[in-house]
């Protein structure tokens, strides 16, 4: 007796369990560094690699997802990719020594880089426009949650068991979900995928791992470190050839000219220096209220997770605020009360009443996670099937670099303050450095800001109608007209 499901949920559910794995993977693993250090006796600098493979890596895979998954299927290649991954993080808990950790964890980056754009293509096919504001209370499970619960189980993993654990959560799910999709998904391909878009490979593949490579090592290395300033430079030339080249070939890998797209194009930057901003607080914070309290990665975890409540909160009322409000209304509002509440955590410092900080925290999700669940589903809203792939690998794209130039530029304005204060604090804590950078959270928030007012009201006309009340009792009544 065959079984059979129902596709859209099927689609959530493999999504959302893939991408909790991944995204929980970008922060666990932190915890663990000192301890892997501390196994293979290596200096602390030395366990930076860890994460530097797994970042150039899914840098390098990251632009040629979406036509992997338009070309071979985005059932096969979503799968193909929650397999490495699962075994990848298999062997990085057997590793025996950090030159195998480094390579295993390359192989789970290339993953990661693939995963995230085919899922999100699946997850937008399946779902029409006037649905995906609901679909977007599930993406908070992998957007919020699982970087709120690394830290903490992360911190519990390597006190109770070992640092090899944090790789070995992922076994069962990644297990399962791969199972579950086998049977239940359904295969989507696009006849006009095109051939490989070599040139844009070869461009892209060197220049978005050099570019993130300086972007991850400048701030501990040095901007004005040799090997920085040439893995920088030659990454921002080649990927400006890139952008030469993508705009003249007929089926291009990173298809630029969704940007022509009104929308498309404004959610992006949107997002880019939302994803700079809230990353950014989400380095500089723990890092402040660590040294400041002495607190363990634990606390400090335990501390930041409201923030990640605060998400989930303002996932399960976004459709309700964007039929009350108005899409453009609730971007707008969302980012500048996060604005106001990233300042007030600059200006208290870690010295505040800690439940002070934990409801700032709590705010910090429900006003920005409003703004950033709003983008995401408004995002694909004039994208056709055929061009979700390369879209959603655009976005991503954008979102990664966002992410890599916020805590970039925080740590470098950490490092020049502390330098520069060092004598002064006498070997004592100085909030200034922190409380600096954590403004600097709020600038990158602030200019997203500054171009959701330039989201016009056509461009979100045909959302704010489907997701109108009176669109919605409309509906109904042609139902019920029709049955």
């Amino acid at each position: 007796m065959s079984i059979h499901l129902n596709p859209k949920l099927v689609v959530i559910i493999v999504y959302v369990t893939a991408m909790f794995m991944v995204a929980m993977d970008g922060t666990i693993v932190n915890v663990a560094l000192p301890a892997i250090g501390g196994e293979y006796q290596i200096p602390p600098s030395a366990t930076g690699g860890i994460n530097v493979g797994y970042l150039v890596s899914l840098a390098v895979f990251l632009p040629i997802a979406g036509w992997l998954g338009d070309r071979w299927g985005t059932k096969r290649i979503f799968l193909i990719a929650l397999s490495v991954f699962t075994v990848a993080s298999a062997l990085c808990g057997v590793a025996n020594d950090i030159s195998t950790l480094n390579l295993f964890r390359i192989f789970q980056g290339a993953a990661g880089g693939l995963l995230t754009p085919v899922g999100m293509a699946m997850l937008f096919r399946t779902f029409p426009k006037e649905e995906r504001a609901k679909v977007s209370r599930s993406l908070v499970l992998p957007i919020a949650i699982a970087p709120a619960l690394g830290p903490i189980i992360g911190g519990l993993l390597v006190e109770q068991l070992s640092w090899r654990w944090v790789f070995y959560i992922n076994i069962p799910f990644g297990i399962l979900a791969c199972l579950f999709g086998l049977i239940f998904l359904i295969e989507h391909k696009e006849r006009e995928a095109g051939r490989l878009d070599l040139l844009g490979f070869l461009l892209s593949a060197p220049g978005f791992s050099m570019l993130m490579y300086a972007l991850n090592q400048g701030p501990s290395k040095g901007w004005d470190s040799p090997i920085i300033l040439v893995t920088g430079i030659c990454g921002l030339i080649l990927v400006c050839f890139l952008v030469l080249v993508e705009l003249q070939v007929n089926k291009p890998m990173l298809d630029l000219r969704l940007l022509s797209d009104r929308l498309f194009r404004m959610t992006g930057i949107i997002s880019l220096f939302s994803a700079a901003g809230l990353l950014g607080m989400l380095y500089v914070f723990p890092l402040m209220y660590q040294n400041a309290l002495h607190a363990s990665a634990l606390e400090s975890g335990l501390t930041t997770f409201p923030e990640a409540l605060g998400l989930m909160i303002a996932s399960r009322m976004m459709p309700w605020s964007c039929k009350k409000l108005g899409v453009r209304q609730v971007i707008s509002s969302g980012l500048l009360c996060a604005v106001i509440v990233f300042v007030l955590i600059s200006v208290l410092g870690p010295s505040a009443n800690p439940w002070i900080l934990r409801v700032l925290l709590l705010s910090v999700g429900f006003f920005l996670g409003h703004a950033v669940v709003a983008v995401q589903f408004a995002t694909f809203t004039n994208i056709s099937s055929v061009s979700m792939g390369r879209a959603t690998t655009l976005f991503n794209v954008q979102n990664r670099l966002g992410s890599a130039i916020g805590v970039a530029l925080l740590a470098s304005i950490l490092g020049v303050l502390e330098t520069s204060t060092a004598a002064a604090a006498q070997n004592q804590f100085d909030s200034v450095p922190y409380q600096a950078a954590l403004l600097g959270a709020a600038a990158f928030l602030l200019i997203a800001f500054f171009f959701a007012q330039r989201i016009r009201k056509d461009d979100v006309a045909a959302i704010e109608l489907k997701t109108s009340p009176v669109h919605s009792s409309h509906t109904e009544s042609v139902a019920k007209v029709s049955k």
